[in-house]
């Protein structure tokens, strides 16, 4: 699932985000979601974040659980 729907992102959530030194490169990062920075419903480059770790960037996947 991609991250441009905020109702999709929750605290708590396993997301990889993309960090604004990364945007070149698309390198993505994973985390936790501590805080949703993003106001609108939606945003077309992803909704923004910042990580349990304090990392802020764009959701671009959403994690699934498949294994618990």
């Amino acid at each position: 699932m991609n991250g441009q729907n905020r109702k999709d992102i929750r605290p708590g959530a396993s997301v990889k985000i993309v960090l604004k030194k990364d945007q070149r490169t698309g390198t993505l990062t994973s985390g936790i979601v501590k805080d949703i920075l993003t106001k609108s419903p939606s945003h077309p480059h992803g909704i923004k974040v910042r990580l349990q770790d304090g990392q802020v960037g764009r959701v671009k996947e959403i994690v699934k659980d498949e294994e618990a």
